[in-house]
């Protein structure tokens, strides 16, 4: 389960044995059953979360009562209400797992110990907010700027297993866009 994460770190910061021995100690493991939530909307988020296994989800649920997609956390993949998990307040996010999945929880106590006896680890961190702030800009001018199949041909591009691993109605919901909508736009692109 912690290969995941060590190769993970290793692609982005150097880390020797003794500190992957060391940064194990901080984390604790899960397996969530398809469905499962890791964390709802209102509860506290208690821990950043590596999915080591399996796919979740993060979402609001609009007045309807639909859900729209926030982010996909697939293996490899931190996910977390992180506004939530640093202030210590009421998430605004659901997390949930798509299918049968594992991950590794860190708590915020655990996460300040690890970044202070692991000097490394913060620089990893840093790495990860940074990507994540690029990652977030790309998605608001693709979402606010982008037709419907720009988005979903984008999105493909970018993560080819996605129309694999999860429905239509998950994929139109990350993108903004109806479950018809991606099917139509599936079938042209598959008429050329």
């Amino acid at each position: 389960m912690f290969d995941v994460l060590i190769a993970h770190i290793q692609e982005k910061v150097a880390i020797s044995k003794e500190q992957t021995e060391l940064l194990k100690s901080f984390f604790v493991s899960e397996k969530l059953h398809k469905k499962q939530f890791l964390l709802r909307e209102g509860d506290i988020c208690k821990n950043l979360a590596f999915v080591s296994k399996g796919i979740l989800k993060s979402y609001i649920l609009d007045e309807k009562g639909n859900e729209r997609i926030n982010l996909f956390g697939f293996k490899g993949w931190w996910i977390s209400d992180f506004n939530s998990f640093l202030k210590q307040e009421k998430a605004f996010l659901n997390i949930d797992a798509v299918e049968e999945s594992e991950v590794l929880l860190i708590s915020l106590e655990n996460y300040e110990k690890l970044t202070l006896q692991i000097p490394i680890m913060d620089r990893y961190f840093r790495i990860l907010y940074q990507n994540s702030l690029v990652t977030k800009d790309s998605r608001l001018i693709i979402s606010n700027n982008y037709t419907a199949e720009e988005k979903y041909l984008q999105l493909v591009k970018k993560h080819p297993e996605i129309t694999q691993k999860l429905s239509h109605a998950l994929i139109a919901s990350y993108l903004g866009l109806s479950p018809e909508t991606v099917s139509r736009i599936r079938k042209k692109i598959s008429q050329k």
